[in-house]
């Protein structure tokens, strides 16, 4: 499975949503995935940025996108019903998801845990990602074989000092994940976990600012996972936390 080799159409007629499509690691399986077929639903805040993705795989000749912006934030259950009740009706069914969007906060001593800046990072990593699902549910079974996949860290599996919010949000991420795939096993909807790993984001020059960036693999090397996940071919992966850049 690793570095697995998709067939040029392995994400033809699948309906897909993005979050935090805009850049990074969500821009690029934005593209990606509607260069294997997909019609990608863009979703993340800054419009400008979904509509320069939208642009690019117009212009690359893929299946014209759909732009939600939405911050996560400020998102209620209503929001997301609202989004689940236009996919159905627009698209039909929903084939994937890929919570990608997150926030890293500031990295601090545990004694200096800002409150604010907790509940900010465990609503859009954990809180939204389940809201959103939730809302999703019913148009995630319309799909032969639907995929649900969040995005985990290395944080989120070992604990390590001053990452406090964030490790916390991503421990919450691989339950949720396990919950999830637990619950829905044997059924139309399989549920799994990337870790990225260090990768050339922005969020990654964030935590590591001294960090020299070209040392690190870009969002498009990591991309084999993100398709392998969305397409039949894992029909059979449930439940995993898999690693993008394994050692």
């Amino acid at each position: 499975m690793n570095n697995y080799n998709a067939p040029a159409a392995a994400l033809q007629n699948k309906v897909i949503l993005v979050t935090g499509a805009g850049d990074g690691i969500g821009r690029s399986a934005a593209l990606t995935y509607a260069k294997y077929g997909a019609t990608v639903i863009l979703l993340g805040k800054t419009v400008k940025k979904l509509e320069a993705v939208y642009d690019e795989i117009i212009a690359a000749g893929g299946a014209e996108p759909a732009i939600v912006p939405l911050d996560l934030k400020g998102a209620t259950s209503s929001h997301y019903n609202d989004m689940a009740t236009t996919i159905a009706r627009e698209f039909g069914k929903l084939d994937g998801v890929l919570h990608n969007a997150g926030l890293l906060g500031v990295l601090s001593p545990f004694e200096h845990i800002n409150l604010a800046s907790w509940h900010d990072i465990m609503q859009i990593n954990v809180t939204a990602a389940m809201l959103m699902t939730q809302a999703l549910i019913p148009v995630l079974k319309k799909a032969p074989a639907a995929s649900v996949v969040f995005t985990s860290s290395g944080v989120g599996r070992v604990g390590r000092a001053y990452w406090g919010p964030y490790a916390v949000s991503k421990f919450a991420t691989e339950g949720l994940m396990q919950v999830m795939a637990d619950e829905y096993a044997g059924s139309s909807i399989r549920v799994n976990c990337i870790n990225p790993g260090a990768t050339r984001t922005a969020m990654r020059a964030k935590a590591y600012p001294g960090e020299d960036p070209m040392r690190l693999k870009t969002p498009e090397d990591l991309m084999w996972l993100y398709v392998y996940l969305m397409a039949d071919d894992s029909k059979s992966e449930n439940g995993k936390s898999l690693d993008a850049q394994p050692k």
